[in-house]
This record gives structure tokens, sequence and C-alpha cells, in this order.
């Protein structure tokens, strides 16, 4: 099949190019309508008691509690009452209500609760852009926060940060892909199957938007993962093209050799890598199923890109894809000594490489036994941002008016006298502060709020919920909201999500991989080899982002993670190491189908991926490294956490466990049951080489 497709890509070179271009770019200026229609919420469990506790406030009282909250500095009430008249001339079509100024407890200040008109957080946005300008009063600028203009701010915040971030990586990556290719058209090519990958995700995701909510932050997860595995996908094609070349073919035949072997493991990878993010769409949060929206739609058309476009204009450059090489690119292949010294270095001594590795590995991964999920807050913000000011100074001096704490609704239509005994029982629960009935019934609901006396999201604050919701009620039913169980409640459903995509994950990869390598060890391997690297990672982003060990340095306020772009990071982490895995086993496959003993199989892998993956792995970490300097915490915890795995996965891993491994296992790594053997050659996803198939030069050879 995948010999057939590059055939016919080079026949049909010219049209597969330019309806490849053409349907890419319209795709992606038609996708530029998706800002219009991103979302900045999903983080709730939108079945869970505190979204169900929210809904029923709704319907009995309005919507309640302030989208936006304005700090004035001043108690005069002079002051106020000019304040509560200019506000109360807001335009009545994008302010519900404003609540008259309530000076602070601690004097000096007065906090004005504003509620939008609509409920949809993309219209609160465009509604709060329309106000923003008119909460001046008499020269009073106010310290302006809450839950919208705190989205906005990490809207906008994402939005630059990915600008800069692309505007940084990708001169660096074409200034690599320069140097590791030789030649300035051969390197151009992956940077351009990314800017079409990007382009293309952008039209999927606005597609998206028209039946789901798709929250701002999968455009970056899009664009990190379309311009990074692009380039991934790219530098293995072309590499192979080039290597194909120099080994003295002709260009149809090149191109088809090239889609036959490489094309088929970036489909193999990226259908791997697709199934990992899909896992996302398991979970009831809409957070995640956004992302899994931007990321499934980036790897599938980097990897549609790689395998259209690329033997197409492969087909049109020939030979000319090595024009305008630099001076120092040589015809002759790099040595393969380096890595064939590796590979029998390590295989001395499997066991002196092996444990040690995992030692390290599994104690990287210690800290995160102690790991603590939060929710995205003004904390993300970074220090001295309006947004983030304004909330730190409401939760310090208006703790009663603050977005913390239980929002407890009773049904029912109980008696006063109940209710007050349920409140006064409600505050005798230890870390719950003062509880009251926050207004008179309407619709026999009744609505309660009780302060915590510590963090929200502390353990204490965890067992109060947990108390309170334990407790007899007066009425029908009595349901716990606020932010603590806002948390708890979406940690619960991941928690219950979460076993169904470990054994998605797990399933598609010892199945894929089966039917690829003919082998039951090897994809048992690769999980292992790729849980170990996913420990050590999230071991060290806990030690940093939570236990603040250096976060200073990154300019990070230490915080429980964000359980949403965790589950996000443990997909995309387990879809590239397996990513890596395929690359370097196919080698070693191949070689074994030609007869080579074990340790020749796997010398024969390490020597001819040990630079493809390096050299892949290193451009990866460019692009996504560069949300490590992102103003947003969530930002950075990706491209520190994308950095760490990489570095981790792409060397200490892949170079040298996965050698030693191979070795302690010998003979043993291609075993398959009869039965499951059989089955596998009727079905194997994989193709046989030509008879006239010698052993290949190495990519090296190609970027040399």
């Amino acid at each position: 099949m995948f010999a057939k497709w590059g055939s016919l890509a080079y026949r049909r070179r010219w049209a597969v190019l330019v309806a490849t271009v053409v349907l890419a770019v319209v795709g992606g200026i038609w996708g530029l309508g998706v800002f219009d229609k991103l979302s900045q919420g999903g983080y709730e469990a939108p079945d869970s008691e505190a979204a169900r506790a929210t809904e029923v406030a709704q319907e009995a009282f309005g919507r309640q509690g302030g989208d936006v909250l304005a700090v004035y500095d001043t108690v005069d009430p002079a002051d106020l009452q000019r304040i509560a008249a200019e506000l109360a001339d807001l335009p009545r079509d994008a302010v519900l209500n404003v609540l008259p100024p309530v000076p602070s407890p601690e004097g000096g200040k007065s906090l004005v609760v504003i509620t939008l008109a609509s409920g949809d957080s993309n219209e609160q946005i465009k509604q709060y852009e329309r106000i923003t300008g008119e909460l001046a009063v008499d020269g009073r600028q106010p310290l302006v926060g809450g839950f919208v203009p705190t989205q906005k701010a990490i809207s906008d915040m994402s939005a630059s940060d990915l600008t800069k971030a692309e505007a940084v990586s990708l001169p660096i990556v074409l200034l690599l892909l320069v140097v590791i290719f030789g030649g300035l058209v051969a390197a151009s090519l992956p940077v351009l199957v990314g800017g079409l990958a990007i382009l293309g995700s952008l039209g999927v995701l606005h597609a998206v938007s028209h039946v789901a909510d798709v929250n701002s932050f999968a455009v970056n997860v899009a664009s990190l993962l379309g311009l990074g595995m692009a380039i991934d996908y790219g530098l293995f094609m072309v590499g192979r093209f080039r290597e194909e070349l120099a080994a003295g073919r002709a260009v149809p035949d090149a191109v088809r050799r090239t889609v036959m072997s490489a094309g088929r493991t970036v489909l193999f990878s990226a259908t791997l890598l697709v199934i990992a993010l899909a896992g996302l769409l398991l979970f009831p949060q809409g957070f995640l199923k956004s992302l899994s929206y931007g990321g499934m739609a980036a790897v599938a058309i980097a990897a549609l890109v790689s395998l259209t476009l690329l033997p197409a204009l492969l087909g049109v450059l020939g030979h000319r894809v090595d024009k305008l090489a630099m001076p120092w690119r040589k015809d002759k292949a790099p040595s393969e000594a380096g890595w064939r010294r590796l590979a029998g270095r390590v295989m001395k001594r499997p066991v002196l490489f092996a444990l040690p590795i995992v030692l390290l590995l599994l104690g990287l991964g210690a800290p995160f036994l102690g790991v603590k999920f939060g929710e995205v807050t003004e904390k993300v913000l970074p220090e001295g941002n309006p947004a983030r000011v304004a909330a730190e100074t409401i939760n310090t001096d208006f703790a009663a008016l603050s977005n913390t704490g239980f929002r407890i609704v009773v049904t029912g239509d109980p008696s006063p006298a109940e209710v007050r005994e349920f409140v006064g029982r409600v505050g005798e629960v230890p870390g719950v502060g003062e509880a009251r009935i926050a207004a008179e019934p309407a619709d026999g609901v009744w609505s309660i709020t009780a302060g915590l006396d510590q963090d929200p999201l502390s353990d204490r604050s965890k067992q109060a919920l947990k108390d309170v919701r334990a407790l007899d009620g007066p009425g029908d039913e009595v349901l716990v909201g606020g932010s603590t169980a806002v948390v708890s409640d979406s940690l619960d459903a991941i928690a219950d999500t979460l076993p169904l995509m470990v054994v998605l994950l797990v399933g598609a990869t010892f199945v894929l991989m089966f039917l690829a390598f003919g082998s039951v060890l090897l994809p048992i391997k690769a999980v292992v080899m790729s849980a170990l690297s996913l420990s050590a990672t999230f071991g060290v982003l806990v030690w940093v982002f939570q236990e603040g060990h250096g976060a200073s340095l990154l300019g990070v306020t230490p915080a429980p993670l964000e359980s949403g772009i965790v589950v996000l990071m443990a997909a995309v982490v387990f879809g590239l190491s397996t990513d890596y895995e395929v690359f370097l086993l196919s080698r070693m496959v191949e070689a074994r189908g030609r007869g080579a003993s074990t340790e020749e199989a796997v010398t024969t892998g390490l020597a001819k991926t040990g630079r493809v993956i390096t050299a892949a792995a290193l451009l990866l970490i460019v692009v996504t490294g560069a949300f490590a300097f992102s103003q947003i915490t969530m930002m950075r915890f990706v491209g520190v956490g994308m950095i760490l795995a990489l570095a981790l996965d792409a060397t200490v891993v892949r170079m040298l466990l996965v050698p030693a491994v191979m070795k302690l296992l010998g003979d043993a790594a291609w075993w398959a049951p009869g039965p499951l053997r059989r089955i596998q050659e009727r079905v194997a996803i994989h193709e046989d080489a030509p008879a006239d198939d010698e052993e290949t030069p190495q990519p090296a050879r190609a970027m040399s």
C-alpha cells in the first residue's frame, strides 16, 4: 500500500502538491475565525455535585457571585455614592446587575460586584471589554479582578506568548535544520510542513467550535504539536529520501521507497499519538476535550501533509533537494562508528547500565507521590499582573465576598428553623469558618455560604467538604458547591476515568506494535520505558512547580498542579516516547528480518537512528521549549515538562536503557505465541522490502 502510494504521489506530484497547499491555506484562513469562538471555561466536571449546585442556584436566584470585581481605593460615603451612580449607567445589554460598593472591614478600600448579562464565557469577555473603559470614576482607576478579567488576562497572554514562541523557535529550528541537513532547500521542507499543519489544525478547530466549546489553550496545543510533529516527520521523510538518492536510486524509486519505509513509520507513530490524545475525550471536562480536538487535529494533519505534500515536493525537487548546500556538507556519510561503539559498550555490560538508569528514573519520579492538584486561578498569571493583584487584594481585604468557601443550596422548601439548625451544624465542622444564610429563599430553594479557615485547596478544606457533605440536611437535597467542591469533584471525575485512558493507551500500543513488529515483549517493553520516562518527568515537575525548588528562577509561584494539564502532558509524553521507540525498533526489526542476530539488530538500529532521534528531539525541544518562557504558568509547565521528557527519552532511555534491555531479553525479544504469530502474519501492518533491498545507508548520511 505504501509503495503504491509513493509511486502515485510521484506520478501525480503537481496535482497532489497544489491540492494539499490550497486545502491547508484555505482551511487556515477560514480557521482564523476560531479566535472569535474560543471559550475560557470547561475545567469543571459538568455532572458533578458542584456543577448541579451552581445550576440549581442560578435557576432559583439568577446568576450570582459577580463576574467582574472592582476594588476602589476609597471608603468615603460621597465617593461611594458617585461610584454607584456612575456604574448604574453601564449598558444594560452588557451588565445584568451592579451591587452597591461594600467597604472593606480593614478600611481604605471598597468592592463593587458586577454581574455580566451573558452566561457564555466568550460573550462575557466581549461584554467586559465594552465596559472596562467605563469603570474609572472621578479619575479613580480601580483594580479589576474576578473570573472574567482573570480569564481574559490568561487568554491575551497565551495568544501573545504563542506568537512570541513561534517567532523565536522557527528561526532557530530553521538554522538547526540547515546545520543538520547541510542545505537550505532540504532544511526548509519540514518547516513548510509545520506551517501548513498549523493552518490546517486551525481550520479543524474552527469547525469543532460550531458544535462544541473550544478552550483557548487548545490553539496553543495545536500549534505546539502541529509544528513539532511536522518537523519531526519532515526530518524523517526528507532524510530518508536523501539517503535513497545517495544510494544511487532514481528519483521515482527514491520517493516510492521513502514512503514505503519512512512514510509507514510516520503514519504508525502518528496513529499512536492520536490515540493517546483521543484518550482525553474520555474525560467529562470540556477543557480536556478541547485539548484533545486541537492535539489530534495537529498530529493527524502533520502526518497527512508529510505523506502527501512531502512525497510530491520531493518528486518535483529530485536531486535539487540538495541545492543551496552549505560549505561544510560532504558527500561521504559520517561514520556510524560512534553509535556502534556506544551500542557495543552498553550491551557488553547491560545490567551495569540498566539498573542505575532505572533507579535514577524512579528516584526522579518519587516527588510525584506527593502531588497535589488545584485549579486555574490568578496564580497562573505573573506577579504584578493587575488581575492577579486585584484577586489577591479581594482575598485579603474582602475574604467574606471572595470566591472561596462553600456555596450550599438546599431544595425542597424546608422550614426556616430547619435551615438555621443546619447552618449551625455546618459552622461547627472543623475547617469551616462562618456559615450563614446568603439570601431569602426562592422557589423553595435556600442559599447558604460557609467560609474556610485555610486555603480552599488545602487538605483541611477538602476534608471539611467531605464532612459537610456527610451531614444530614433538611429538605429534599443538599448540594455543596464552591471552588473547593469544583476542584474535588473534577479530580474525582479524572480519577474515575484515568484507568480507562490507561487501558486505551496500553491496549492500543500493544496491538499496533504487535501487528507492526510481530513480538509480544517489544510492546510491553515500550510501555514500561514510556512509564519510566513519564514518572521521572512528572516527579521533577512536582519538585519545581509544586514544592518550589528553583521556582523563583522560572518566575512561577509554587502551587498545586492543574489536573487537566497533567493529564494532557501524560498523553503527549507517552505518545512521543512511543514515537521514538517506533523509530528505533523499525530499524532493528528491518535488520532482524535480514537475518541479523539480536545484538547485531540492536547495534544496527541504534547506529542508523541515533542521529535521527537526537536531532528530532533537539528540534522538538526548541519548538516546545519556547513555551518555557511564557508568562502563563500552565504554558511554562508544558514547556519545561516537554524539555525534560524529550531530553530524558531521546538520550538516557532510547540510547542507553533500550539497548541494555534488548540485550538482556536476547532472542526472547522477538517471541510471540504461534496463534498470535499467525494472526500477525495475516494482518501485519508492514510491507516486505523489494527483493533487491539491501541494507540502506543510515539517515545520518542525508543529514551530514
